[in-house]
């Protein structure tokens, strides 16, 4: 599974680099550090941990697929102005790695919060590539928040303490929302805990709560699923007698739609994969509220989600 065509991009991205050296309008001067960070997962943590000395200019916004982002003329001028900037990695955002190479010659801060995960705990895709949905797993999730403390303490020192004291608060709340997300999977039988999404981004959520995970796309959404794909899921769903499947914020519905008419389960629900909700979309998680566009309130709302069709 390819995660980007490279030959097509390559003339886009050297315009947006030439781009980028074109004199831009003065930027608001407010005292904050300026950060530019990429999915909408990496903007809330940076936030969480900048508190009101960081401004964030985040290049994806709710819904965004990062697979599938293509870099604009503005976004090389964001990271070009940036004091720091923060991404994934492990080549999910695989349109922007030129840019982020750049930049980083240029003796820019650039920070992968990738780095922080550890080859054991790693997964691999096709080729050479990892699985790069590394948040589904607050445990790993948790990981990065240190890449983020490093990263704003090096550019802005006067601050170190307070990025710090906050980077434990947020790794307080993610342990406390994994620890929430357990309770509630245990509402499931073990033998129904199979999870079959549009493509392949919960391996990691799989390890974490205990499920069998089934992307019908793989790892990337790029490539579409074929026939070949839809039919080997619809078989496996009557053999396991699956109850329920789900569709992705992110990623068109019409495959899963098609594979819950063909295999007779139904749709349970909508999940966040790569991308987290629009800030201020609340939900009930069974009698509590919780923010759809922050991590914490997106995990959450994940788990309960598949709880309800699947227990």
């Amino acid at each position: 599974m390819k995660y980007f065509s490279l030959v097509p991009t390559l003339a886009a991205l050297a315009g947006l680099v030439l781009a980028s050296c074109k004199p831009t309008p003065p930027q608001p001067s407010d005292g904050k550090l300026s950060v530019v960070t990429t999915t909408t997962m990496i903007t809330d943590m940076v936030k969480e941990i900048g508190g009101d000395q960081v401004r964030v200019e985040a290049l994806m916004g709710p819904g965004v697929d990062p697979h599938l982002y293509k870099p604009t003329a503005e976004d090389a001028r964001k990271l070009r102005e940036a004091k720091a900037t923060f991404y994934n990695g492990l080549m999910l955002e695989g349109r922007m790695q030129e840019l982020f190479e750049k930049s980083k010659k240029d003796g820019g801060k650039v920070y992968e919060l990738g780095s922080a995960i550890n080859e054991a705990n790693r997964k691999h895709a096709d080729g050479d590539h990892y699985d790069p949905h590394v948040w589904g797993d607050p445990r790993l999730w948790v990981l990065c928040v240190d890449v983020v403390v490093k990263g704003l303490s090096e550019t802005d020192p006067a601050h170190a303490a307070d990025y710090a004291k906050r980077g434990a608060e947020t790794k307080a709340s993610y342990t406390a929302a994994f620890e929430w997300c357990q309770q509630r999977v245990s509402q499931i039988p073990p033998e129904s805990r199979v999870l079959i999404t549009s493509h392949d981004a919960f391996a990691y959520f799989g390890d974490a709560f205990g499920f069998q995970v089934v992307g019908v796309q793989g790892i990337s959404t790029v490539t579409e699923a074929g026939l070949a794909d839809v039919a080997k899921a619809v078989d496996f769903i009557k053999s396991k007698n699956v109850k329920a499947i789900f569709v992705e914020s992110s990623v068109p519905h019409a495959t899963i739609e098609r594979i819950s008419k063909d295999s007779g389960a139904k749709i349970g629900g909508e999940l966040f994969s790569d991308a987290l909700g629009t800030p201020g979309d609340m939900k009930d998680v069974g009698g509590e509220k919780v923010d759809q566009g922050t991590y914490v309130g997106m995990i959450k709302s994940n788990v309960h989600t598949v709880v309800e069709a699947l227990k």
